[in-house]
């Protein structure tokens, strides 16, 4: 299985849940669908002022489809990065799995944090129903509601206790690092450039050579950067997960976030900026406090409020090795390789556990800026915050992660007086960088969604959107669907055993070519082959049949086409007086009448059909044949 995203977008559908139990604004009144009265449905949906319903219950979010495929027959799953694990326990857990995860160190630490976080978003605000009616009712309610993906599949999030266990069947493995798997593939991880430990796969099976490129980033920011030339000339290509913001450049809205940012502050308002506890939010500490400094404003306070905000800055600070060249050489000076170490030390970026802690009121002065999660804004700290700063005009929400519409995320909100800005910061491969780094690669097949070989909506014609499905066999799919693509493996590697190697003696049969002769075991085990000395003893007990013994123990190997002159003396030498050839395409058949004998002869093969119940006729017609060929 590659990889295991969590997909969050469902959560959009439902009330946000508040941190803090007494405060818990009354913007959402019952509804019910009209001339409908059962009483099932009381209490499951609310409207916002913005007319859009949402379910009144816990969070519930779409995991992978389980009846695509029994998770109990998976043998290995490969994690590209920290983005696309958070769905590990509900493959892992109670599903009859038993078998082994694959990531690299930065991945199950970072990804550790993340699924400790979002648990620990969802269990701080328990809620007491959990609403189900609305689901059979699909037909009655308004979009989005209406148009929600197979909500039966939907489920509530899992718990600590499931998170820890799943982690259980991790192993960590390193870049380039060989890992074989069952005896049938071997497949390893290279850089994707993404984020911390982020990975791109190529897995080896036989003689073919398949790729999977998940989140990859080709921009110059803190991971190490992206590995091509381990994923050149594929056989085929699996291409996922390119940017969710195809019409955004990161670096200006990274400017636009920093001018936002530097106007809101200056105006005496304080920044709301929902994020991850990893991956783009150290680039934003690093790049705010710049821009803060050269603007005459870095005695403005930063804070970044996550139940695990003491441990991602910690870990980003010692993985030194997953990091680019310039982080890594700050290492060795020695110096910590990310600013925010520094602004740590000096007070200018603060970090707390969770917002309704003490030491962070008695510590939050305005204005300021405020890092927290979940971007979905239905659960996490920064509910509280869009509620606490949402009646001030002066302030200012800005939105980093391209996952979720932004005007969806603050519906339930409405009517807000601070202002909303979107500045999509996506690092993942746009679709000109994707297209360049195809036609680099040259896979021999390339298989991606859909949707990306289609304009997205709003985009027209677009063809700087689209990935090119030039100058190879392109196949796409939708969710849900099941392809198939054959691989035509028409060779298999069959290694000697170093005793089979010292008894080969290469013999010349013409100019330019030599073989061998050689009698060996064939030996299989878990998809693996090897070929071993014939011993006797192998033997002993075995067989009684001469023949056998002799075609095993032969001092001769034939080679080359049948003489046919020397077949038809041979023939006649054994009391055959009636041999009739007839010629055709492939070469020629002899019929022996007298003997009921059919003899097909072509380039390549001989076959006997003998309607004699004789054995002996048949090998003596056998050592006829073997006499008239080449031998060594």
């Amino acid at each position: 299985m590659l990889d295991c995203g969590l997909s969050a977008h469902s959560v959009l559908n439902f009330l946000p849940l508040y941190p803090i139990p007494d405060w818990k604004p009354n913007k959402a009144a019952a509804w019910i669908p009209k001339n409908f009265s059962d009483p099932q449905i009381e209490g499951e949906l609310n409207e916002c002022m913005t007319n859009q319903v949402l379910v009144n219950s816990a969070p519930e979010f779409m995991t992978p489809l389980t009846k695509l495929v029994d998770f109990a027959d998976i043998d290995v799953i490969l994690v590209s990065n920290y983005m696309t694990m958070l769905a590990l326990p509900f493959i892992t857990e109670n599903t009859g799995f038993k078998g082994v995860v694959y990531m690299t160190e930065p991945t199950l630490h970072i990804g550790k944090l993340f699924l400790e976080e979002l648990v620990d978003f969802v269990e701080q605000s328990p809620k007491p129903n959990v609403a189900k009616y609305w689901k059979e009712i699909l037909h009655l309610l308004p979009p989005p509601l209406c148009n929600s993906f197979k909500p039966h599949t939907w489920k509530q999030l899992y718990s600590l206790a499931q998170v820890n266990s799943s982690l259980t069947r991790v192993q960590m493995i390193s870049y380039d690092q060989k890992i074989e798997i069952t005896g049938a593939l071997t497949v390893t991880a290279v850089s994707s450039g993404y984020c911390l430990g982020s990975s791109n796969w190529v897995i080896y099976l036989e003689s073919k050579k398949l790729v999977y490129v998940s989140n990859t980033s080709t921009l110059t920011t803190h991971p190490r950067p992206m590995d091509q030339v381990n994923l050149k000339n594929a056989d085929l290509m699996l291409l996922s997960s390119l940017t969710q913001a195809p019409a955004a450049n990161p670096d200006s809205m990274l400017g636009e976030l920093c001018l936002s940012v530097a106007v809101t502050l200056r105006n005496n308002g304080s920044v709301l900026i929902p994020c991850y506890p990893s991956g783009v939010v150290y680039d934003l500490f690093e790049c705010l406090s710049s821009h803060l400094d050269s603007t005459a404003l870095g005695q403005i306070p930063m804070y970044f409020i996550s139940p695990v905000a003491h441990s991602s800055l910690e870990y980003s600070n010692i993985l030194a090795e997953w990091l680019s060249q310039s982080k890594q050489n700050k290492v060795y000076f020695p110096e910590e390789p990310f600013p925010h170490a520094q602004l740590v030390k000096s007070g200018r970026l603060k970090h707390f556990k969770h917002v309704y802690t003490d030491d962070l009121w008695n510590d939050l002065r305005q204005p300021c800026v405020v890092f927290c999660g979940h971007p979905s804004l239905r659960f996490g700290d920064v509910v509280h915050f869009v509620e606490y700063w949402g009646t001030n005009p002066q302030n200012t929400i800005i939105f980093t992660e391209p996952e979720f519409p932004y005007l969806e995320a603050l519906a339930p909100f409405q009517p807000l007086s601070m202002k909303a800005m979107h500045c999509p910061i996506d690092t993942s491969m746009n679709f000109t960088q994707a297209n360049k780094m195809i036609k680099d690669l040259k896979p021999a097949v390339l298989i991606l969604p859909e949707r990306y070989a289609i304009p997205p909506a709003g985009f027209g014609h677009k063809n700087e959107f689209v990935i090119d499905q030039v100058d190879r066999k392109v196949l796409t799919i939708k969710r849900g669907e099941v392809i198939s693509e054959k691989l035509d493996i028409k060779t298999v590697n069959v290694p000697f055993t170093t005793e089979m190697v010292v008894s080969v003696t290469l013999n010349e049969l013409q100019s330019g070519l030599k073989a061998s002769k050689f009698t060996a075991v064939l030996d299989t085990k878990d998809n693996k082959y090897k070929l071993d000395i014939l011993r006797d003893d192998l033997l002993a007990n075995k067989t009684t049949e001469p023949y056998l013994l002799e075609t095993l123990f032969k001092k001769t190997y034939e080679w080359g086409q049948l003489d046919i002159d020397r077949f038809l003396r041979a023939l006649t030498n054994e009391g055959v007086s009636d041999p009739k050839i007839e010629h055709n395409t492939h070469g020629y058949t002899i019929h022996l009448k007298s003997e009921d004998t059919l003899i097909q002869v072509d380039d390549k093969s001989t076959h006997i059909f003998c309607e004699k119940m004789d054995k002996n006729w048949r090998l003596k017609l056998r050592s006829i044949v073997m006499e008239c060929l080449n031998s060594f």
